[in-house]
């Protein structure tokens, strides 16, 4: 049974997916970052966003997890380089940071590759999967206060980010682990606090107890 079947499960992610969806509007900011990770509509995104000239420069952050070895045994931010190349974004528009293992380090390490290359900035567009945005937001505020970031991703529903990705278990995890992230994060001082309606833990915990646990930090 695909467990979209499943029509509690199915609400509880609806759910989940509206809450990381910050839907911020598209402007203009000093450089895109694309977020490494196992999604590569990030890159089409950042090649879509540079193309209308919403930024001058990108960045692709990432190395790898056990989960995107063998697709990018390159490294996720060298991947997505590649393909954001074929799209058309200029070489020269883009620089990649290979060593990030998550999402501080995404945000850590393109602050000092910026800084180390003379570049200024005061505002960011942060790049990611879709439900990786509300996170992304909060790192990014926490880390680099002194930027004002606004986040995008590829604007699809979730299921068809499921059909995309080929594993529904696999996003029904990530989605669960990345709103517990919210709060565990916040806690660490890792991340700025964030609203968390009542709805979304109850969605959390139902999706928990269906077994939806592998990405829980």
């Amino acid at each position: 049974m695909h467990p979209l079947d499943d029509p509690a499960v199915a609400r509880a992610a609806e759910v989940l997916w509206r809450y990381h969806d910050l839907r911020h509007p598209e402007t203009t900011t000093d450089v895109g970052i694309g977020l490494g990770g196992h999604d590569p509509s990030v890159a089409d995104v950042v090649a879509g966003l540079h193309d209308r000239g919403r930024f001058p420069l990108v960045v692709f952050t990432g190395a790898n997890a056990p989960t995107t070895r063998d697709r990018f045994p390159r490294g996720e931010a060298v991947h997505f380089r590649e393909r954001a190349l074929e799209l058309g974004v200029p070489d020269a528009a883009v620089l990649v940071e290979d060593r990030a293992a998550n999402t501080g380090e995404n945000i850590t390490r393109t602050r000092d590759l910026l800084a180390a290359r003379g570049v200024a900035v005061r505002t960011v567009t942060l790049v990611s999967r879709p439900y990786q945005q509300r996170r992304a937001y909060a790192t990014c505020r926490r880390q680099w206060p002194e930027v004002e970031p606004v986040c995008a991703a590829a604007r699809v529903s979730l299921r068809e980010h499921v059909a995309a990705i080929g594993d529904a278990a696999r996003v029904l995890a990530m989605l669960v682990g990345d709103t517990v992230r919210i709060e565990t994060y916040a806690a660490r001082g890792f991340a700025i606090p964030q609203p968390m309606p009542e709805e979304v833990r109850t969605a959390t915990e139902l999706l928990i107890s269906r077994g939806h646990t592998s990405r829980l930090p």
